[in-house]
């Protein structure tokens, strides 16, 4: 499909689901080598990095661990960039190699936040990936070694990524049709 319609906005293809796969086994192959013989906790943030995460996890093929958290940050369709909480973390990360696996980053401010808070616990190391960033709207200063996809500032939608929560389970990418 080149278009679809989300609740009231038109989208048109941004990016195709066999370039975001092609894109996504890159980034866990350079995992793999990266990472090798760290065993790290690969820490997905939801809801919108589910189906990024399921994607990249299948090719790691280095022994790792997997756990699902929540940040409060979001009031209806923007950041506040003010994590109010870090939900569900219950390993105990001090020591260990430490990967967010997020959807997307923009401004950054939840990112930085989320980075103070987890430094707080004492990792080894944390590390960035990201299905996409907006290096245009980066407003703090983040190192993110493992991203798929610099984007400009487009409102998208699919793979994960909601507009008022439906839209998620698109195979591709879309943007907002102005």
């Amino acid at each position: 499909m080149n278009t679809v319609q989300v609740k009231d906005k038109q989208f048109a293809l941004y990016i195709s689901e066999e370039e975001i796969l092609a894109r996504v086994k890159e980034l866990a192959n350079r995992m793999n080598t990266d990472l090798a013989g760290k065993n790290p906790l690969f820490l997905v943030i939801l809801n919108g990095s589910f189906v990024f995460a399921a994607d990249l996890l299948r090719d790691i093929t280095i022994p790792c661990e997997i756990t699902f958290v929540r940040v409060a940050s979001y009031e209806g369709v923007s950041s506040t960039g003010e994590v109010k909480q870090l939900l569900g973390l219950t390993q105990n990360i001090e020591g260990r190699t430490v990967i967010i696996v997020e959807d997307i980053i923009d401004t950054g401010f939840t990112m930085k936040e989320l980075l103070r808070m987890l430094e707080e616990k004492h990792p080894a190391e944390i590390h960035i990936s990201s299905l996409l960033v907006k290096p245009g709207n980066l407003q703090v200063d983040l190192d993110i070694p493992y991203r798929c996809f610099d984007i400009a500032n487009e409102f998208i939608v699919g793979y994960g990524l909601d507009y008022d929560h439906e839209g998620r389970n698109l195979r591709h990418i879309y943007q907002v049709v102005e």
